[in-house]
């Protein structure tokens, strides 16, 4: 995949595993749905959970992206993170936007702007800087093990063409 093609699978997306040094034990995963603002990837939380206190200790962040079709691709976004405690309702209504495939109407933007409130939600945000690309070996039929080929992933800047 080069630059566009990396960018466009983001884009044409929306879930991912969100992973993040815990401070004991190995690395924390979630699934997680994400949208994109700009360039940036924001993932919705809560304060009081655990991925905005890690990202606070060191925003190093990793996001396995996923299709979500069978058989799965996906690539891995690495970037740098930070919490933003304005602006959690907004993308939570953008997740439940993207959730359910349709506009939230008015009255159930309210119920979630209150409920954005209770539960202090804020707004993950990741610049990306590097992805690392695996390239997908399926075998759709058994006569495929013949020509199933593997081959290493590459380490790419987040904008190398």
């Amino acid at each position: 995949m080069d630059a566009a093609e990396r960018r466009e699978f983001v884009r044409t997306h929306r879930t991912c595993v969100f992973d993040y040094p815990r401070k004991e034990h190995g690395p924390s995963m979630s699934c997680v749905y994400y949208v994109i603002n700009g360039e940036d990837i924001l993932v919705s939380s809560m304060l009081a959970r655990s991925k905005p206190k890690a990202v606070a200790r060191d925003g190093r962040v990793s996001l396995c992206l996923l299709d979500e079709n069978w058989p799965p691709s996906y690539i891995t976004v690495y970037g740098n993170a930070v919490v933003e405690k304005k602006g959690g309702d907004d993308l939570l209504i953008a997740i439940y936007k993207l959730m359910a495939e349709q506009p939230m109407p008015e009255d159930e933007r309210k119920k979630l702007r209150k409920l954005a409130l209770e539960e202090g939600r804020c707004v993950i945000r990741i610049k990306p800087d590097s992805t690392f690309e695996t390239p997908p070996s399926h075998v759709y039929d058994p006569g495929d093990v013949d020509t199933l080929t593997h081959w290493v992933g590459n380490s790419l800047p987040w904008d190398a063409e």
